[in-house]
């Protein structure tokens, strides 16, 4: 279903240009979207997301966090609110989203939590019932039975539609830390000392300050979503994103790596994340 025409001039187009590349046959690996830059990224992923949030029947959006996720979720609540009244309502009355990942040991009010984050970025200026936007339980006193709730929760439900994807430096998606078999199931994981210092940011600069567990979705569930959408932007990306589609075969030691075996995967990058790709990916074409 398009998105509205307001939203930005190429949204709606966008928005079914990538949605045929998605629901074409497998091409030999992920397409790409390469876009002039982040903001460029930003606009076409919500456009993405608003489209499937508005088709009916469909599956529950698996979502992100992280900065490269802080902008799709303006442009999203940007682009929800160029629509009609009554077609909001149907976006808030229809959503039903799981996260990726949550932090063990932080409560949900701790602005550094996801689920504050997602209150904040998502849930709040999207107008969204907190009920229909699902993360896993981090205070659980027993956070491996909470990730194994946690997968049953989102299998009956149906599991996912359309699957967002962000991408770590030492080429984890959620927090499925390498090493990663394609079939790590939903659970609570170590957190290895690269992760914690990509996302110190949040807790001051110090890594150690970052909680050491998390709970995540495994490759198990995220390569069972119907459709994957992996973003990627900025230069200190490249090397890892060439790494996981092309230079390297996929293996537990890079898990964004196993993308390449999903039948509907896509990339959406910018210029300089997909520098190193010139040539050598199956491009989707030009969202413009």
């Amino acid at each position: 279903m398009p998105v509205p025409e307001a939203a930005t001039p190429a949204a709606a187009p966008a928005a079914d240009r990538l949605r045929r590349r998605q629901e074409a046959p497998p091409t030999g690996g992920p397409g790409l979207i390469r876009l002039v830059d982040a903001a460029a990224v930003a606009e076409q992923v919500a456009a993405l997301l608003l489209a499937e949030a508005r088709r009916s029947g469909h599956r529950p959006l698996g979502l992100a966090t992280g900065r490269t996720m802080e902008p799709v979720y303006a442009a999203l609540a940007r682009q929800l609110a160029l629509l009609p009244p009554t077609e909001q309502a149907a976006v808030r009355r229809g959503w039903c989203s799981f996260n990726l990942d949550a932090y063990v040991g932080l409560d949900a009010a701790d602005p550094r939590s996801f689920a504050a984050e997602m209150t904040h970025r998502l849930t709040t200026p999207l107008g969204l019932d907190p009920q229909r936007v699902h993360l896993p339980d981090g205070q659980a006193a027993d956070p491996q039975a909470a990730a194994e709730c946690y997968a049953a929760q989102l299998a009956a439900a149906g599991g996912i539609g359309l699957q967002l994807l962000g991408l770590g430096l030492n080429g984890h998606v959620g927090f499925n830390e390498p090493p990663c078999e394609a079939d790590a199931p939903c659970r609570c994981v170590e957190l290895s000392p690269a992760t914690r210092h990509q996302n110190a940011g949040a807790f001051g600069g110090d890594p150690e300050a970052v909680p050491p567990r998390a709970i995540t979705l495994g490759l198990r569930e995220i390569l069972a979503a119907e459709r994957l959408l992996l973003v990627v932007t900025g230069a200190a990306k490249a090397e890892v994103l060439a790494r996981a589609l092309l230079r390297e075969p996929p293996r537990p030691e890079l898990p964004a790596s196993w993308i390449q075996l999903h039948p509907r995967a896509l990339v959406m990058a910018d210029g300089a994340a997909a520098a190193l790709l010139d040539g050598s990916c199956h491009e989707g074409g030009s969202p413009d």
